[in-house]
C-alpha cells in the first residue's frame, strides 16, 4: 500500500453553467504541511461561508495529518442578480456630504454613482451565507473542484511519501547491519574482558590459590553488565515491525514515529553497557541512522 507524506499541493478549476443561466468560475488550491493532528483552514468568498463545514468534512474524510489550507475562489457572472442598493445608506451618505461640505468647503463632493456605489454598505449581497442551498446545484459544483483538488494533493503526497518509504526502509536496513555488526563485536568484547580479569585475578592473587566460586562470579557480574542480548532482540523485533508498517501503507506515521522512539531508546541503552571503543563507534553510527529516520517519519502521514 501507498505511504502519504504530509507535506504536499492540490490545485482544481472548472466552469459551471447554472440553471438559471448564471456561469460559475471556480478555482481551489489546497496547501499541507507537517502538523501532528489534523488541522484545517478553509477561505471561501463571500456568500460560500455555509459551505466551511462540508468542505472540512471532505477535507477530514480523505485526510488525516496535516496542516491544511484551503483556498476556493468563485466568481459569478449573468443570471440574476445577486445584490441590491440600498437607499437609505446613499440618503445618508448624501446628508453626511451636505454637513461636511457646509464646514468645509474645500471638500470634493461625491459626483458620480460609481462612487456611491464603492461605498460600504450601499450594494447589499441579497444572497446571505444561510441562503446559500447546500443541496443545490451551486454547492455541489464548489464541493466537486474541492474533491478534484483533494485527489490533485493525494497525488503529489502519494508520490513523495513513496519516496520518504523508500529512504525509511534503507535506513532500516542500515540499522539492522549494524545491529548484527554490534551484536557480533560485543560477544567478542566480552570474551576478551574475561580473559582480561582472569589474568587481573591470578596477578592481585599472586601465590595464594583463586577460590572458582569467586571468579565465576565476578565473570557473570561482568558478562550481565556486557550483555546486549535483549537489546538486540528488542532492534530486531522492531525492525520486523518497521518492515510490517512500511509493506501496509495508509497513514501509518504515528506506528513509525513511535518505532523511531523505541530504536532510540534500545540504541541508548547499548551505548551504556558498551566499553569497546569499536562498539562505540559503531554506536554512533546506529544512533545516526536512527536519528535520520526519525526525521523522515516526521513528514509521513
Amino acid at each position: 500500500m501507498t505511504l502519504y507524506s504530509m507535506t504536499g499541493f492540490g490545485a482544481a478549476r472548472a466552469e459551471h453553467s447554472l440553471a438559471d443561466g448564471a456561469e460559475l468560475s471556480i478555482s481551489v488550491e489546497i496547501r499541507t504541511v507537517n502538523h501532528r493532528h489534523l488541522q484545517a483552514k478553509v477561505r471561501l468568498p463571500q456568500g460560500y461561508a455555509a459551505l466551511e463545514a462540508s468542505v472540512d468534512k471532505a477535507v477530514r474524510a480523505r485526510l488525516s495529518r496535516g496542516a491544511v489550507q484551503v483556498g476556493i475562489e468563485v466568481a459569478r457572472t449573468g443570471g440574476k442578480p445577486t445584490f441590491s442598493v440600498d437607499p437609505s445608506a446613499v440618503e445618508r451618505y448624501l446628508e453626511v456630504q451636505a454637513t461636511l461640505a457646509a464646514r468645509f468647503p474645500g471638500l470634493r463632493p461625491i459626483d458620480s454613482v460609481t462612487e456611491l456605489l464603492g461605498l460600504p454598505g450601499v450594494v447589499v449581497h441579497d444572497r446571505s451565507t444561510e441562503s446559500l442551498d447546500l443541496a443545490g446545484e451551486e454547492a455541489r459544483a464548489v464541493l466537486a473542484v474541492v474533491h478534484d483538488a483533494l485527489s490533485a494533493l493525494l497525488e503529489m503526497r502519494a508520490t513523495e511519501g513513496d519516496a520518504m518509504g523508500a529512504d525509511v526502509a534503507s535506513s532500516g536496513e542500515e540499522i539492522s547491519s549494524l545491529v548484527a555488526r554490534i551484536s557480533e563485536r560485543m560477544a567478542a568484547a566480552a570474551t576478551g574482558h574475561r580473559a582480561r580479569l582472569v589474568e587481573r585475578i591470578s596477578e592481585l592473587a599472586g601465590d595464594k590459590s583463586l577460590a572458582e566460586a569467586d571468579l565465576a562470579r565476578e565473570v557473570a557480574l561482568l558478562a550481565d553488565r556486557l550483555d546486549i542480548s535483549e537489546e538486540v532482540t528488542r532492534l530486531e523485533s522492531h525492525l520486523v515491525q518497521l518492515r510490517g508498517v512500511l509493506s501496509g501503507g495508509g497513514s501509518v506515521g504515528r506506528q513509525l514515529d513511535f518505532l523511531a522512539q523505541e530504536f532510540f531508546r534500545e540504541a541508548n541503552t547499548v551505548g551504556s553497557k558498551c566499553n569497546d571503543a569499536d562498539v562505540a563507534h559503531l554506536v554512533v553510527d546506529l544512533k545516526t541512522h536512527v536519528e535520520r529516520l526519525r526525521e523522515q517519519v516526521q513528514n509521513i502521514e
